[in-house]
C-alpha cells in the first residue's frame, strides 16, 4: 500500500488520468488563440480629404466587417501622431496619388505584416513610422525573450513562499528580485541581444515592475494559502496568462473576450508595457503599468499576511525535563 492508503497501481493510474485531463485543458488554451488570429476591432486610422477618406473607411468596413475600429484624422501628420502615441496599429492615408499605408511595427510586427499584405492588394506604398528593433524585425526575439522573464518570476515567487518563513524577509525578497530583474533584463535584451530599443531606465522600470508583480502575486498567494496559493499564482501568471498575453501578436487579434482578459493578467500587461517603453517612449503604457502595480501591491501585502512558519521539532529531540523526571 502507498502512504496515502491506495495501492501503487491505482495511484499510478489516477496520476496518469489526472495529467491527461490537465493536458486536454491546456492544449486548447495555448493552441486555440494562436490558431484563430485575426483582426477584431483593430485600431487603425484613416486620414485624408473627406470624400476619398470616407470611401476608403467604408471599403475597409465592408471588406472585413468588425475587423477594424477606425479613427479619422485630417492628414498624414495627424495620423502619424496617433501612431506615435501608441493609439493605433496602422494608418491608411489618402493622398493626391492614391492611398498609402503607415504602420507601427513596434506595437506589433504581426499586425504590420497583415496590414502590409493589405497594402500590396491596394498597390499602396508602406512606411513604418514606429519600427521595432532593427535586430529583431519580426518581433520573435521580443516574444521569446519575454517568456524567461515570466518563468524566473514564477520561480522566485514560489521559492520565497516555500523557503522563506519570515514575513518581512519575503516582502524584501520580492522587492530585491524586482529591482535586480529590472536592472539585468535590459542589459541582456537591449544591450546584448538588441531586441529592445529606447531608454534603458524606462525598460528597466517596465521589467522590474513586471517581475515584482509576477513574483509578488505568487509569493503572496503562497504565503497566504500555502501550496494551493502557489498553484493559483502559477495558473494566473503562466498557464492562463501566457496564452492570452498576445506578446507575440496583439490583443485585438485574439478571439474576444480573451484578448482583453489577457491584458488584465501580468504577462499581457507586462508585454504591453515593455513595448510601450521600448518603442514608444512610454506612450500608451499607463494602463498596463496600473495593472502590474495592482498585482505588485496585492502580492506584497499578501507576503505579510501569512503566518511565520516554525520548524517542527526533531523526532529525536530531548523530552521536557518533567517527562524525564517522571520516567525516572
Amino acid at each position: 500500500m502507498s502512504r496515502q492508503g491506495r495501492p501503487p497501481l491505482l495511484l499510478a493510474v489516477l496520476i496518469g488520468i489526472g495529467i491527461v485531463v490537465v493536458q486536454a485543458l491546456l492544449v486548447p488554451l495555448f493552441a486555440a488563440p494562436a490558431a484563430n488570429l485575426g483582426p477584431r476591432d483593430l485600431p487603425v486610422v484613416v486620414a485624408g480629404p473627406a470624400p476619398a477618406a470616407d470611401a476608403l473607411a467604408a471599403q475597409l468596413q465592408q471588406k472585413e466587417p468588425g475587423a477594424f475600429e477606425i479613427t479619422r484624422a485630417p492628414d498624414e501628420a495627424a495620423a502619424d501622431a496617433i501612431l506615435r502615441d501608441n493609439a493605433a496599429y496602422a494608418a491608411f492615408v489618402m493622398g493626391p496619388t492614391g492611398p498609402a499605408v503607415h504602420t507601427a511595427s513596434g506595437a506589433s510586427p504581426t499586425v504590420a505584416q497583415l496590414v502590409g499584405q493589405a497594402a500590396a492588394g491596394m498597390n499602396a506604398p508602406v512606411t513604418d513610422v514606429v519600427p521595432g528593433s532593427p535586430d529583431d524585425p519580426r518581433g520573435a526575439g521580443f516574444a521569446s525573450g519575454f517568456l524567461p522573464l515570466a518563468l524566473t518570476a514564477l520561480a522566485a515567487g514560489a521559492a520565497l513562499a516555500l523557503l522563506v518563513g519570515a514575513r518581512w524577509a519575503r516582502f524584501t525578497g520580492v522587492l530585491v528580485f524586482g529591482v535586480l530583474a529590472g536592472l539585468v533584463g535590459p542589459l541582456v535584451l537591449q544591450q546584448w541581444l538588441g531586441v529592445l530599443t529606447g531608454d534603458y531606465l524606462l525598460n528597466a522600470a517596465a521589467i522590474g515592475l513586471f517581475a515584482a508583480a509576477a513574483a509578488g502575486i505568487v509569493a503572496g498567494l503562497g504565503a497566504a494559502l500555502g501550496r494551493p496559493g502557489i498553484a493559483l499564482g502559477v495558473l494566473t501568471v503562466f498557464l492562463v496568462g501566457n496564452p492570452l498575453s498576445a506578446v507575440s501578436a496583439a490583443p485585438e487579434l485574439l478571439p474576444q473576450p480573451w484578448g482583453t482578459i489577457g491584458q488584465f493578467l501580468p504577462v499581457g500587461a507586462g508585454g504591453s508595457l515593455l513595448r510601450s517603453t521600448a518603442f514608444f517612449d512610454g506612450a500608451g503604457g499607463a494602463g498596463p503599468a496600473w495593472v502590474l502595480a495592482t498585482y505588485a501591491v496585492v502580492g506584497l501585502l499578501l507576503t505579510l499576511a501569512g503566518a511565520p512558519r516554525r520548524h517542527a521539532p526533531a523526532a529525536n529531540a530531548v523530552e521536557p525535563a518533567e517527562r524525564v523526571t517522571a520516567a525516572a
